[in-house]
């Protein structure tokens, strides 16, 4: 239930009113319909079938108006006939004209028209009331501060530190382009009867992040009823989404798939994203899930490296690397350990050029060729004739980063649980911990393996002197 900030809030819509409220919008369901699976009404609502679906010879199971999804092109489309909305978007500037500012936006203002205290802002729609069939979820940012100790040593742990504060930056930012409209000042930021604090924006950010699908021809957006589906991978999937050429959205019941009644009818978030990010943006793991899939550790220069200030000026790449699973062994990519990994006697060097308008900047030089983009540094060193070198130096620096959060995992064992710690943060919490403790051992292995190879190469021997030594030793008469 979304809970205005100081407000008494409202009562939230039962599921069983849901097909009332469909039909009169006009979604379409064929064969299915919305609610919770029998006998585990605890675990909240999903798509069911309402009688035997087969495979390959059903019609769309869903069919929403294009009108009612979610997505920055009608958000605009919203604006032409809703003023506030659309002073609310000016007043954000280039926020609000990102897919996920504008979804934010929109919905705190649905939860505003919403709010029973206010009777003269926004126009009413059907997503006014849509918004209060969905439920809260349990995703880390709302967890206690002790139940995130839980996370201590995973990589979800500075996820949810850094999600926190770039949340609270956001609220500030919208609250100080808003103050200056008059009904925001009085419903939104009045210091007695302003109804918005920092929760309910957590809340939008969770309801969006949470039930986001990437539709075809659409991008990014929330889509009524398809976005109550739950999620499963691989083979479990049992439905497909996306548009047809009116730009309605679909529920398509896969081709190979037999669905019995009262089966739930699944769709996939995305097969590929890790342990970390399941829980980070759904606020849960699927029992099958027998590994972390990915991983994305953080990674710095060094203190002592010389060219770090310039090194950290002039990078746009993110500061780390993901390992992830690749056949049955682990990969990796980083555009960031490269410029970690050469240095000035390697061919890397910077020099201060003034703009037009008078300020200083910094730009970064591979071996007198201009580098504007460090996302592109890998291209080069791969043409260099010390390609190996590079390539070893940057497998032991990760395998170092590994080797230290392997430790901090082992440091920290497993957190004991009191009676603050609710169930769904302690399980999520423990099943995170062995999984990337496993792929950590597993990427540990790994790199020994890279490394050993590419002690084999003949230019990193004759780097390191090796060749030389054998040679000299071949020389020697140990008659």
């Amino acid at each position: 239930m979304i809970r205005m900030g100081r407000a008494e809030g409202w009562l939230r819509r039962p599921i069983n009113a849901l097909p009332t409220w469909a039909k009169f919008n006009g979604v379409t369901f064929n064969g299915i319909r919305v609610g919770p699976m029998p006998g585990l009404e605890h675990q909240g609502s999903t798509v069911i079938a309402k009688r035997d679906l087969s495979g390959g010879k059903e019609d769309a199971l869903m069919v929403v108006p294009k009108e009612l999804i979610v997505s920055r092109q009608n958000i605009e489309l919203f604006a032409k006939s809703d003023q506030h909305l659309r002073e609310v978007l000016d007043a954000v500037g280039d926020f609000g004209r990102t897919t996920r500012g504008a979804v934010l936006i929109f919905l705190l203002m649905q939860a505003t028209i919403c709010c029973p205290d206010i009777k003269d802002v926004g126009v009413l729609s059907p997503l006014n009331e849509y918004i209060k069939f969905l439920p809260d979820e349990l995703l880390p940012t709302f967890w206690t501060e002790e139940e995130q100790e839980l996370l201590v040593g995973t990589t979800l742990r500075p996820a949810v530190r850094a999600k926190l504060n770039s949340l609270l930056r956001e609220y500030e930012s919208v609250r100080a382009a808003t103050e200056h409209i008059d009904w925001c000042a009085k419903y939104w930021w009045d210091d007695e009867r302003g109804l918005i604090n920092f929760e309910d924006w957590m809340r939008v950010d969770a309801m969006y992040r949470s039930r986001a699908l990437e539709f075809p021809g659409v991008g990014d957006c929330m889509v009524p009823c398809v976005d109550m589906a739950n999620h499963a991978s691989g083979d479990a999937t049992a439905a497909l989404y996306e548009t047809d050429g009116s730009g309605n959205g679909l529920l398509l019941l896969r081709d190979t798939k037999d669905i019995k009644k009262d089966g739930e009818i699944t769709i996939t978030y995305g097969d590929d994203k890790g342990a970390c990010e399941n829980i980070f943006s759904y606020g849960f793991l699927e029992d099958t899930i027998m590994s972390a899939r990915a991983m994305f550790l953080d990674l710095d220069i060094p203190d002592d490296d010389p060219l770090r200030p310039a090194k950290i000026a002039v990078t746009n790449a993110a500061p780390g690397f993901r390992i992830f699973e690749k056949h049955d062994r682990t990969a990796w990519e980083s555009d960031f350990v490269w410029l970690v990994a050469i240095n000035e006697e390697d061919g890397l060097g910077f020099k201060l050029r003034q703009t037009i308008d008078g300020e200083r900047e910094i730009e970064a030089f591979w071996k007198d060729q201009e580098l504007n983009d460090t996302s592109k540094l890998r291209d080069l060193l791969q043409q260099d004739p010390l390609w190996d070198v590079y390539r070893l130096r940057a497998v032991v620096i990760l395998q170092g980063r590994v080797e230290s959060q392997l430790q901090a995992l082992q440091d920290i064992g497993v957190p004991k649980r009191d009676l603050s710690i609710r169930e769904t943060p302690w399980q999520l919490a423990r099943r995170l911990r062995t999984l990337e403790s496993e792929m950590l051992k597993k990427a540990r292995t790994d790199f020994e393996d890279q490394k050993a190879s590419l002690f084999e190469s003949d230019i990193v021997r004759r780097y390191l002197g090796l060749l030389e030594e054998e040679a000299n030793d071949e020389d020697v008469d140990f008659s």
